[in-house]
């Protein structure tokens, strides 16, 4: 007994004696830490003498390395292209900071700072940093209401234009870049003048105006639709320019729900959708003649349409059914052929981005082809950016049948109204139109919901 007594107490001394060699260690490793994480010395230098990544753009983790930083990030000052940067850590003479927004010029200036944030030492890195322009959502045009009481509607300068309902199609002038026209349905169509920098009503004197499309010879009139429901009334018309768009003129066929037209880029042929026949239909300007091009799967839907610029084909977008497909150009026939699905699941609503079929879609709207610098000596160099509305987003369809969500939803969100970075901060409320600007490099978006016109292009 006294025996396992003894072994017990030099058992316990052995104990005591190992956790205090271990913690003797412990020290000693912190104190070489300490030593290595030394902090600001007056004597020596600030030196950067590198950074990583050498690109990016707002948001980007940047790494700078050097020597004589200190340890304490309250007392370090990064400034990157004239724009102060969120300086996360520092350790080992390297410092972890968050590129900000605008730093075009792209110098990296490090500066010590004393207890009272005063300047004790600053260095500027000898390269600089490759500041890329990321593509930010703004508000362009008209007032946001919270209250929905709140709501003006009126003529006026861009700073002061108030709001817009049920903004539908955009559409530039094809012989005058600074007008913009939109359509509202029952609601007030619109011309957003650029040169003017002014809003103001654009009258038709019908009670439900869709689309608006352009003829492709003579003056270059403007093409109008009138979405009805009745046998016995004209759904196209013909809006001169002579006339300054104040006068029309019906192409003399009975059209019942319009809800989409194109026209053909090179021929010039005039095609139209209709709802309730779920058709589509070719009126020929020259011959006058009206006849039938297909029939969509489906009646009773509105079915917008989009053509790519070669005139090769066309997207047929079929907004109740969720989904949208192709019909290629017949150039010997001078018509369309019989459409194919291209993306989205018909009569299934919903939100994934995917291949054909697997992407789903919750009622697509208008679209743009835009080409894409990627694609250069491709077949197909464009994408296809449509308003997907009630996922209330901005998707993508590239040439081989992938969706992906191009703007909206941001913050883990769905709709609302927010600007800012095209995915994690944007959000919309069900848009419907889209127009890409070729000469200012930009998108403009009718954010129908949020009744505005919404803007994409990069930092400027």
């Amino acid at each position: 007994m006294k025996l396992k007594n003894n072994i017990k107490t030099r058992y316990r001394h052995l104990h005591w004696m190992l956790c205090c060699l271990i913690a003797l260690s412990l020290t000693q490793c912190k104190d070489d830490e300490l030593k290595k994480e030394a902090g600001y010395d007056p004597s020596k230098p600030v030196v950067v003498t590198d950074f990583y990544p050498k690109e990016g753009g707002a948001g980007n983790n940047l790494v700078v390395y050097g020597e004589n930083f200190g340890n304490d990030i309250s007392k370090i000052k990064v400034v990157i292209g004239g724009k102060t940067a969120k300086v996360v850590g520092v350790k080992n003479n390297s410092l972890y900071c968050i590129v900000p927004e605008a730093a075009y010029e792209g110098d990296i200036q490090v500066t010590i700072l004393g207890d009272n944030q005063q300047e004790l030492a600053q260095t500027t890195s000898k390269e600089a940093f490759s500041y890329s322009r990321r593509w930010l959502v703004s508000t362009f045009l008209g007032k946001y209401y919270q209250v929905a009481t709140d709501f003006q509607e009126k003529e006026g300068p861009f700073n002061d234009c108030g709001a817009f309902k049920g903004i539908e199609w955009l559409s530039f002038d094809p012989k005058n870049h600074n007008h913009l026209y939109f359509t509202a349905g029952t609601n007030s169509s619109r011309l957003i003048d650029f040169e003017r920098q002014y809003v103001s009503y654009f009258r038709t004197a019908l009670d439900n105006v869709g689309i608006i499309n352009w003829r492709i010879d003579g003056n270059q009139d403007m093409l109008i639709t009138h979405n009805h429901s009745s046998d016995t009334r004209y759904g196209n018309y013909i809006v001169s320019r002579e006339s300054g768009f104040l006068q029309k003129q019906a192409i003399e066929v009975y059209s019942r729900g319009v809800r989409g037209t194109i026209v053909h880029p090179q021929n010039g042929e005039l095609y139209y959708s209709r709802f309730r026949a779920g058709d589509i239909r070719r009126y020929d300007f020259v011959t006058k003649e009206d006849k039938l091009v297909f029939a969509n799967p489906f009646n009773g839907v509105a079915i917008y349409m989009v053509v790519h610029p070669s005139g090769d084909y066309a997207y047929l977008l079929e907004y109740d059914r969720h989904f949208i497909m192709r019909t290629d150009y017949d150039r010997e026939k001078k018509t369309f052929k019989t459409p194919y699905t291209i993306c989205g699941a018909a009569g299934t609503a919903g939100y994934a981005d995917g291949i054909g079929t697997s992407a789903l879609l919750n009622w697509p709207v208008q679209g743009v082809f835009v080409k894409n610098p990627n694609y250069e000596g491709e077949e197909d160099p464009y994408d296809f950016y449509f308003c997907d509305k009630e996922n209330h987003a901005i998707r993508t369809l590239t040439p081989k049948g992938r969706v992906s969500t191009y703007a909206g939803r941001g913050n883990n969100g769905t709709s609302g109204y927010a600007d800012g970075d095209l995915r994690t901060e944007a959000r919309f409320k069900q848009p419907q139109a889209i127009v890409y600007d070729e000469e200012r490099k930009c998108f403009y978006i009718g954010d129908t919901g949020n009744n505005l016109i919404r803007k994409i292009a990069k930092e400027e």
